[in-house]
């Protein structure tokens, strides 16, 4: 019953096959080399992590980092599983009473939602009670979600402006040294290149990933309405047929269950 954490294959594959793309073109058209330049480097990734900065504090960038790794690393199971999963422990809690909860509490450890809310079921809590404390959780971790996407979506708006900043950086160096031709090239790598590292970083990681960790929070978000769902069922000592239907009114179509058919 416990969910693995695996890798997102399609964030992966998405980010490695941009910037391989990209790679490639620079290549062809040679000399690599001169999209590299230290001073844009620096302007554009360092000014775009300072100036995120500012907008929160160090502890919602601390926190949104482990938030955002979950775009690329997630544990949340099928929906489908975690009805199925939660019908065979409301059967079981049916035939052989709540108490027997605590046989499986081991096997879900790994589902620490679903795992909370049997644990307050077995301790005697009114379903009612376990309802409102779990939905209280679920509130807490999508606001964390949205927190983090949206350190991600102001990255994404700052990148570009720190790419024209670059720009008007190297612009400037290049009409204060119009006298020494060996300064223009330099100069002018600057400000060409701010440009398109803010670019690539705004469109190609930074507003995919804010997209991405959007998309996996709804999808975490529906698994554990199914486990609040049934903890609350379970505590109410409700009918694990009726609990099958009141899922199958939260999934979607496609995903909906079939366990007592």
């Amino acid at each position: 019953m416990q969910s693995k954490t695996t890798m997102d294959m399609a964030t992966v594959i998405g980010l490695l096959a941009g910037f391989a793309l990209v790679a490639s073109a620079i290549y062809l058209g040679g000399s690599p080399g001169s999209f590299f330049n230290i001073p844009s480097v620096l302007i554009v990734i360092g000014g775009t992590l300072a100036v995120t900065t500012v907008c929160f504090s160090l502890g919602e960038m601390g926190r949104s980092v482990s938030v955002i790794l979950k775009t690329i690393f997630h544990n949340n199971p099928d929906p489908t599983n975690a009805a199925v999963n939660v019908l065979e422990v409301a059967v079981m809690a049916r035939k052989q009473g709540i108490l027997s909860l605590q046989n499986v509490m081991s096997e879900i450890q790994g589902e620490q939602f679903l795992h909370k809310g049997l644990a307050m079921v077995v301790d005697g809590t009114p379903g009612e009670e376990v309802e409102m404390i779990l939905r209280r959780d679920m509130q807490a971790t999508l606001q964390r979600h949205v927190k983090s996407a949206n350190v991600l979506k102001k990255a994404a708006e700052f990148s570009p402006a720190m790419g024209l900043i670059g720009t008007l950086i190297g612009l400037v160096q290049m009409l204060g040294n119009l006298n020494d031709p060996s300064t223009i090239g330099p100069s002018m790598a600057v400000a060409l290149l701010t440009t398109f590292y803010g670019a690539v970083l705004a469109n190609m990681v930074f507003l995919p990933l804010a997209a991405k960790l959007e998309r996996n929070s709804v999808e975490e978000a529906l698994v554990n309405n199914v486990y609040l769902m049934g903890a609350a069922s379970i505590g109410r000592q409700e009918n694990p047929r009726r609990l099958e239907m009141l899922l199958n009114s939260l999934l979607p179509p496609a995903k909906r269950v079939k366990f007592f058919d």
